[in-house]
């Protein structure tokens, strides 16, 4: 039995890149392309079942995590998924455990999905936008209708069963116009965990000279991201630390306490999230699904033997190999690493590969900077990280406009009586 020799995690697509939606900014519809059109994309079982035997048998670890996305995975309907948990029930081995986390647009999440993600404990990430206006600007059906109230349904669905749900953010042009705007929506919708992925989409020709640029329109300037996420993290620093996790701060705040990163586009390398398609092909990475990163199928070569791919083993060292030199002279390095490879797109003095949020991300993490030192001495100090917000939270008087029952002033999601108003 081949045991990977670092611990991984399959990005699983069972139904490929199928998907009930036509998001305008979608990086994975076009990889349909890569099959035939008339071939359903469905995982059969011999491959599931496969996949699920190899994976057990290559992860070094003791808790084995499945993730299964899309496209969309629960356009395969609740039976799939049922047979998905039998299979891993049929070969789990004692003293392992197994988890499984499935990420979803929430279209078609309902009661029946909702009492089996909670019965199965599945984690759930649920791509949400933000408000109305923000998310159905590109988030629509392929009869381009708009899908907010059915992913709010979703949230509230799995909140209820339980069940525990990370919301997914696109950053996008219309998303920093408005950053306190999108995290109140958020916190008032009550979402414990959020994750704000930028959008950094090529231009169809993928070149530097093309009419829009390297980027479409949608995508946000570095600049304007840059001054979104500061926006965000001062609201949050203020009132909702130890209420509400935010992946991107958490990564930050993990550097500064001396502890890897978890994230992988903040690793100094990458490479041990790869994708497994429909029919069993491995790819080095979710956003290189092509015929270039295609290393072989697990059908043909056992999966343990494909993580440790000299090709695979290159596609991760690349990232850290690759970098411009003025990357490694950057005083927040620790903290970028040059984010994702899928985003350096532009060229800086004769070098190539400069990463294209590179102005927006060290804007963020000068601006954090002083404060993660903060989060870092409390942690030592074995003290609890809210209490920065206290410390930071002003005393704000009575506005105005902030009656005993409105939203507080500061920005706590409180009602005033209840928080400034208190004191």
């Amino acid at each position: 039995m081949a045991t990977a020799s670092f611990e991984f995690q399959v990005m699983a697509k069972p139904g490929g890149a199928v998907c009930n939606l036509d998001c305008a900014y979608c990086y994975y519809l076009s990889r349909r392309s890569l099959y035939p059109q008339d071939v359903a994309c469905r995982m059969s079982e011999d491959v599931l079942e496969a996949l699920i035997v190899q994976t057990l048998d290559a992860h070094p670890g003791e808790v084995v995590n499945f993730a299964w996305h899309g496209g969309e995975p629960t356009a395969l309907g609740l039976d799939y998924f049922r047979t998905i948990v039998a299979l891993q029930r049929k070969h789990a081995r004692p003293g392992r455990r197994i988890s499984n986390s499935l990420q979803t647009n929430g279209t078609l999440i309902d009661e029946g999905w909702a009492r089996f993600l909670a019965a199965e404990r599945f984690f759930v990430g649920l791509s949400l936008d933000g408000p109305e206006d923000v998310h159905d600007s590109y988030r629509v059906t392929r009869g381009h209708r708009p899908t907010h109230a059915q992913a709010v349904r979703a949230f509230e669905l799995l909140r209820a069963w339980n069940v525990p749900c990370d919301v997914l953010s696109v950053v996008h042009d219309r998303t920093v116009a408005r950053p306190r705007a999108v995290y109140r929506f958020f916190k008032g919708l009550g979402v414990p965990y959020l994750q704000f992925l930028p959008l950094v989409e090529r231009t169809p020709a993928r070149r530097a000279d093309a009419p829009e640029g390297p980027v479409t329109s949608r995508t946000p300037s570095p600049e304007a991201f840059g001054e979104f996420l500061c926006a965000v993290f001062d609201e949050w620093l203020r009132a909702d630390v130890g209420r509400i996790v935010i992946q991107t701060f958490d990564e930050a705040i993990r550097t500064a306490c001396g502890l890897p990163h978890a994230l992988c586009i903040f690793r100094e390398t990458c490479g041990d999230v790869p994708v497994v398609e429909w029919n069993g092909d491995f790819f080095s990475c979710d956003h290189f699904v092509d015929r270039e990163h295609r290393l072989g199928n697990i059908a043909d070569t056992p999966l343990a033997e494909l993580l440790e791919h000299s090709a695979q083993r290159a596609f991760g060292a690349a990232k850290r190999d690759a970098l411009p030199g003025i990357c490694r002279e950057c005083d927040v390095l620790d903290l970028c690493n040059g984010g994702c490879p899928k985003d350096r797109l532009l060229p800086r003095e004769g070098e190539r590969g400069l990463n294209y949020l590179c102005a927006g991300w060290k804007r963020f993490f000068t601006h954090a900077r002083p404060h993660l030192d903060r989060f870092a001495a409390l942690w030592r100090a074995g003290q609890p990280l809210d209490r920065i917000s206290k410390e930071l939270r002003p005393a704000v008087a009575p506005a105005a406009s902030a009656g005993r029952n409105d939203a507080c002033p500061c920005g706590s999601g409180r009602k005033y009586k209840r928080c400034c108003g208190a004191r």
